[in-house]
């Protein structure tokens, strides 16, 4: 009996799938176009304040009290509870920012240090300097502050580039932000399993890949964070053994105001064996070690909300 009824649901689920998603896409999809009409600062100091009010009521937020403490052992109860308010105030900021990114990307070449995108000088050197040295790149990002923005860096500047993305599940929502991210952000490639080839292709054309590697991956290499083994998924490091191409880092920082400072690494050797091969394990962690360093510099703007430490 038990086994007929759990047919009976997941019958009746599946049959009411593609239901579901069309009214998910299509509250998804309305909610996006109407935040566009509003105020872009305005809409994000909202999303902030909501974000900071029903935060700590949700299960993730004892997630990253964890992570927190752990990765911070030194820090008091009441310093860990303030990054935790930042945390959620910039995951509501980045909720509302999305609708409007291109808006709030007020960025130019010839127009780098004021506005509400800045850049500092040695930042618009270097990323001319890897537009005109006739190769690509990989451009590694992580979940800090609005991790969307560093994909808009390249193109202001006349890099070639492109962006591994994760495909949303339902197809109107895909279809929206695809559209969204697409505005200025270079060729999105999403993440199937012809991702690898297409990402290696457009490497060997001269294009600037960027993805976000700083998630837990189940089949992923070992690498330490904050002290603490997780996995990271090893694309980038593999992609940089079969085609040689240089690797930087990209953030965003959130700064007062609704604005932000865009920033690009110095290049970021990869480790190599004893045959000269790029060695996929300490390429991951020489990268993970940078967005370490990243993080403990601006915690508060950091996705600490997802388990980034287990064992699968």
């Amino acid at each position: 009996m038990r086994r007929l009824l759990l047919r009976t649901r997941a019958a009746l689920r599946d049959a009411f799938r593609p239901v579901t998603e069309a009214v998910v896409g299509g509250i998804a999809v309305g909610l996006l176009r109407t935040v566009r009409y509003f105020d872009p600062d305005r809409t994000a100091n909202f999303t902030a304040a909501v974000a900071r009010a029903i935060g700590p009521w949700l299960p993730e937020h004892k997630i990253g009290r964890a992570n927190l403490k752990a990765a911070f052992p030194e820090k008091s109860d009441a310093e860990i509870e303030t990054i935790l308010t930042g945390v959620w105030d910039n995951l509501g900021r980045v909720a509302a920012e999305f609708a409007h990114l291109d808006h709030i990307w007020d960025l130019s070449p010839d127009r780098t240090d004021f506005g509400r995108i800045e850049v500092a000088p040695d930042t618009t050197a270097k990323f001319e300097a890897i537009r005109d040295d006739g190769k690509g790149a990989l451009i590694f990002a992580c979940h800090l502050a609005n991790w969307e923005l560093p994909a808009l860096a390249g193109p202001v500047f006349g890099v070639k580039s492109a962006a591994l993305y994760r495909r949303p599940n339902i197809a109107a929502i895909d279809h929206a932000i695809h559209s969204i991210r697409a505005v200025n952000m270079g060729t999105m490639i999403p993440t199937t399993h012809e991702a690898p080839l297409l990402l290696a292709q457009a490497l060997q054309d001269g294009v600037h890949v960027g993805m976000l590697v700083d998630q837990f991956f189940t089949r992923g290499v070992n690498v330490t964070f904050f002290g603490r083994t997780t996995r990271a998924n090893p694309l980038l490091a593999r992609l940089a053994r079969q085609v040689d191409v240089p690797i930087y880092g990209v953030r965003v920082v959130r700064l007062p105001g609704n604005r932000f400072r865009g920033e690009i690494s110095d290049e970021v050797k990869p480790v190599r064996d004893a045959e000269g091969k790029v060695d996929i394990q300490g390429t991951m962690q020489a990268v993970t070690s940078v967005i370490e360093g990243w993080v403990r510099e601006h915690p508060e703007q950091w996705l600490w909300l997802h388990r980034r430490w287990r064992t699968h």
